[in-house]
């Protein structure tokens, strides 16, 4: 998949989403970046940091899929932004910010439906 298309194509598809990142397990940036005119509300060591917990998170979420089936998706709303993590198959990691008054279910369904069209 071409992991920067997927990140700007998620970017172009609402206005409210304002980073649209993917890294492997390791926490490495594969694609995406912060939308062109935005300020990052995290530094540098404090996105870096959100980044490694996400992974941590993320593989923790695997070993529950035997009882629970495997995570689409996580959903952490905070005071200025809602932040999505998509779990892209056993390798990759999407990490989603929108406004906080963005749509969260049109926000989901459509970074579903593009991860889905990038697979072909």
């Amino acid at each position: 998949m071409d992991y920067e298309k997927f990140c700007s194509q998620i970017l172009e598809a609402d206005p409210k989403i304002r980073f649209a990142t993917v890294y492997d397990e390791w926490a490495t940036h594969v694609g995406g970046g912060m939308r062109k005119g935005l300020e990052n509300l995290l530094s540098e060591h404090a996105e870096n940091e959100l980044v490694n917990i996400s992974v941590l998170d993320w593989k923790a979420r695997k070993d529950m899929s035997k009882w629970l089936g495997k995570t689409i998706y996580t959903l952490a709303e905070y005071d200025k932004v809602k932040r999505f993590s998509f779990y892209l198959g056993d390798e990759h990691l999407l990490l989603v910010s929108a406004e906080r008054d963005c749509n969260t279910h049109n926000v989901v369904d459509k970074v579903i439906q593009l991860y889905y069209e990038n697979q072909e």
